[in-house]
């Protein structure tokens, strides 16, 4: 599981400066754009009239959250594979260790694995002379430690759904009173575009936080029910191998 995080690492490390240069390579595109349609009004370009509606402050905001949020979700999918649960080199590996009667190498090559079930199984065969309750204490303690990672990990995205919805309700308050505020400081009859910065901010940041939200909940629902899966059959699967520790002890 550790290898796998290098390589999560390694790829946001290459993703994040690509977004980054893409971004400011086409905000200074349009800002050139923008400059030359001052003379003669045109079809506003659609990164700039969005840059423009959410406002400097949410259009970052919102920026940060979606590097964050894809570099989340490239690190809990890299992180979320059945080989770093219950990797089959592993089964395979103890039962033709266990069928040589190669006990020491079964064990030898548990503890040298870094998955969910080798870290369950390890802890279960250092218990394993205290007796099989022993053993299963330890192998849950254990389990419960790793899961715990997991979840922390999932956590992120989690997170990323609640704030999002909620910059963009501030986003959208914000909007409604820019706009009210208008209203209540004009002396004149308002017109419509006068309005229109601030209705446009609140339904863009609205529009934006459940972009970000939808995507990130769906994604950790979805690994979160992968990972309960992988851990119920890890569970089981190290029951098993336990016993055919034992059993090979006992014989």
């Amino acid at each position: 599981m550790q290898s796998c995080f290098r390589r999560a690492r390694s790829l946001i490390a290459i993703a994040l400066p690509a977004v980054a240069i893409l971004f400011v390579a086409s905000l200074l595109s349009t800002d050139v754009f923008a400059q030359e349609a001052a003379a003669a009004p045109k079809s506003e370009n659609l990164l700039v009239k969005t840059w423009n509606a959410l406002g400097t402050m949410y259009a970052i905001i919102f920026l940060v959250m979606s590097i964050v949020l894809v570099a989340l979700v490239v690190r809990s999918l890299l992180a979320v594979q059945k080989n770093n649960f219950i990797p089959d080199d592993l089964i395979q590996g103890v039962d033709a260790s266990l069928g040589e009667k190669n006990a020491q190498a079964a064990v030898e090559i548990v503890r040298a694995d870094e998955s969910f079930l080798g870290q369950v199984v390890a802890a279960g065969i250092g218990k394993l002379q205290n007796g099989r309750e022993a053993a299963l204490e330890a192998m849950q303690i254990v389990g419960e430690s790793e899961t715990m990672k997991i979840d922390h990990l999932l956590s992120y995205l989690a997170l990323i759904g609640n704030i999002a919805p909620m910059v963009g309700l501030l986003g959208t308050v914000q909007g409604m009173v820019k706009s009210f505020a208008r209203i209540a400081s004009s002396t004149a009859t308002i017109k419509p575009s006068e309005l229109a910065g601030g209705i446009e901010q609140a339904l863009y940041t609205t529009l934006f936080g459940l972009f970000l939200a939808i995507p990130a909940i769906v994604i950790y629902n979805m690994l979160r029910n992968r990972v309960q899966r992988f851990i119920f059959d890890a569970g089981t699967q190290s029951e098993e191998m336990l016993d055919k520790f034992q059993a090979f002890v006992k014989s």
